[in-house]
């Protein structure tokens, strides 16, 4: 019997001797990449008890039989902290998907904005990209990914007690985001991270962003970072003070 690495994401509760058929992708996965052998074992997770460990009981044409052994952890939630990002081209906004599941953010929230280039997502294309992101960083929880709203409709309904980190290009100032969070650190929050689009905020956003009274305007430096870049250094920076 072989202790595998392999770890995947099950889509369903997970009790002791469940008895689970993996098929379709994650079969392809266990089948032709991993190259798994009956009896082997593998970590499953569900975003609901926590990650199980399961024996491999067949391998067939279509799918692959697991049995549930034992449980090897509880489920830890994430820090509750949301990001919210206006869609840009699909191969770095999958990247940016990964990070912030990798970074352990609890929810994102596409916002289509004046300068958005990209106006239809998928989002099942999002959440494989989260799963599989939390499948290799061993995260147990699976960040929640919601339609695209605008800007005007998420500043009007953002909750009064989450303070929205505004990620603004236009401050001048020196000040970096951790020397303006500092004041924060270690207290306890509920946030947001706002990164918008690669042609930046117009003036009018700008201001109905910063009208909004639990909004903190933050810089990311000097330069100019594009989306997927920025998103990852506030993430983690935030993830650093909270």
């Amino acid at each position: 019997m072989k202790k595998s690495k392999t770890r995947i994401f099950v889509d369903q509760k997970i009790t002791a001797n469940l008895i689970i058929y993996i098929k379709n992708k994650q079969h392809h996965y266990l089948k032709n990449v991993m190259r798994v052998k009956i009896n082997d074992l593998i970590n499953i997770f569900d975003a609901i008890s926590g990650e199980w460990e399961a024996k491999i009981a067949s391998i067939n044409r279509d799918n692959i039989v697991l049995r549930v052994i034992k449980k090897k952890n509880l489920l830890i939630k994430s820090k509750d902290i949301w990001l919210v990002f206006a869609p840009i081209k699909s191969q770095r906004m999958n990247i940016a998907i990964q990070k912030a599941t990798e970074l352990g953010i609890s929810k994102i929230i596409p916002c289509e904005t004046q300068y958005s280039n990209i106006k239809n997502i998928n989002i099942k294309s999002l959440r494989d990209n989260a799963i599989e992101a939390a499948e290799q960083s061993e995260r147990l929880d699976i960040p929640t990914i919601e339609k695209i709203c605008n800007l005007n409709e998420l500043i009007s309904n953002w909750p009064k007690d989450r303070k929205l980190i505004f990620c603004d290009e236009a401050i001048k100032k020196n000040q970096f985001i951790i020397e303006t969070l500092l004041s924060l650190k270690n207290v306890e929050n509920k946030f947001g991270i706002l990164i918008g689009p690669e042609g930046g905020f117009s003036n009018e956003e700008r201001d109905l962003i910063k009208a909004k009274k639990n909004v903190i305007s933050v810089s990311l430096g000097d330069t100019i970072l594009r989306s997927d870049t920025a998103i990852t250094v506030a993430l983690y920076c935030l993830r650093e003070l909270t």
